[in-house]
């Protein structure tokens, strides 16, 4: 709530409001707080709040300036009797200079509007959108003139046809401008990777301080986060002389990237997954599936703990150079004796893994003589070998 400022809400310089609605609740991160109940205005530069009726009045009111917020979604809705929707405004550090609002400090880096009496209008599409267009880069913002007449002269009053067509014609020059200035300048996109590093941190602080009250879903929304953050600095070829230099380098980075999330499911990725991740994680810098495999072919030369694994059926995986046959096959014929039978697309949904992974540990199994299946229409199922494990 420190981000919010009093202002006056009445439009300055070529300012356009976008929605209303009413019924609007402020929350300062998770905490309530009194600003409840009162009318909610969306323009291209700012998100104004005030008590019911001031803001056609022109009474001063407290406004966002939508500088701050770096991302924004909608809660998860919990079991309740409330139809009010919310969202999370993920904000960016306070700046020097801002004027004097209803908080002075705050220990959240978001806030929360919720809707009690339901949405007339799409809220995220438009936050979203005048977001993209960064209008307030445009205008300098300022305090409304003081004469009327200054201020009659700073808006342009527009009616009928011809008005309509020039508005369109105008959102039309600033959408291009927009992406014209998105590809040239990718400095303002490293900008907010510094903020959504900020949120990140605050997020994993909140996790840690309320270790048994963050839900799975949560701490999967969480990873997918800092998934979007990407690669500091990726290998590139063009920052190396030959080809060896830079395939030794790719090669090392990846193994880096990737150890963790194969230990996490279970020591071994298929090619696809891993490709997936990789090219997620890198951004604009993406990787050819051939560079990707002649990375992957190098790890076990250059013994950085993962290496590839290419199975009778041809399909291949990246796994943990200590990975063990073994330990898979005792783990498939255990979950094959608690289900009683299960087919690939049953063991990959129980052991969270995909189906490719999950056909060849069966296959593997069955190699060890640990299971064997049974053929019909429905597919192909697997059961625990009896002939080893039960004496008659």
């Amino acid at each position: 709530m420190d981000r919010f400022e009093y202002a006056d809400p009445r439009p300055v310089q070529s300012e356009e409001f976008l929605m209303r609605e009413n019924g609007v609740k402020l929350y300062d991160g998770d905490n309530k707080t009194t600003f409840e109940g009162g009318e909610a205005v969306v323009s291209n530069t700012r998100i104004l709040w005030g008590r019911p009726g001031d803001i056609p009045r022109g009474q001063t009111c407290i406004c966002l300036p939508l500088f701050y917020v770096v991302f924004i979604e909608e809660e998860q809705r919990t079991f309740s009797f409330s139809s009010a929707r919310k969202f999370v405004l993920h904000l960016s550090e306070p700046r020097q200079g801002k004027a004097q609002g209803p908080v002075t400090w705050s220990q959240y880096n978001f806030v929360k509007l919720s809707f009690k009496e339901g949405l007339h209008h799409d809220f995220m599409a438009i936050l979203q959108n005048a977001l993209v267009m960064r209008a307030w880069e445009k205008l300098q913002l300022g305090p409304t003139p003081a004469t009327g007449s200054q201020s009659m002269a700073d808006r342009k009053w527009r009616s009928g046809i011809v008005g309509i067509e020039r508005k369109i014609e105008e959102k039309h020059k600033a959408t291009d401008e927009s992406i014209s200035l998105a590809f040239q300048d990718l400095s303002r996109l490293m900008n907010m990777a510094k903020d959504m590093v900020a949120i990140s941190r605050s997020i994993s602080t909140k996790i840690r301080e309320k270790q048994g009250d963050i839900t799975e879903d949560e701490t999967v929304r969480f990873k997918s986060y800092l998934l979007s953050l990407g690669i500091d600095d990726p290998v590139t070829r063009g920052a190396f002389s030959n080809q060896n230099q830079y395939f030794q380098s790719l090669s090392r980075q990846l193994a880096q990237i990737l150890e963790e999330p194969i230990k996490e499911v279970g020591g071994m990725m298929s090619m696809a997954d891993v490709y997936c991740r990789v090219n997620r994680a890198r951004g604009l810098e993406l990787l050819s599936p051939e560079d990707l495999m002649s990375a992957c072919r190098l790890m076990s030369t250059l013994q950085l703990g993962l290496c590839l694994r290419t199975f009778d059926s041809g399909a291949t995986v990246l796994q943990l150079s200590d990975h063990n046959d073994s330990i898979i096959v005792e783990n498939t014929a255990a979950s094959l004796e608690e289900h009683g039978s299960l087919s690939a697309t049953e063991l990959a949904k129980v052991l969270g893994i995909s189906v490719l992974l999950a056909k060849e540990r069966l296959l593997t199994t069955e190699k060890q003589g640990k299971a064997c299946r049974d053929e019909s229409l429905e597919g192909v199922r697997f059961y625990s070998n009896l002939f080893l494990t039960r004496e008659e």
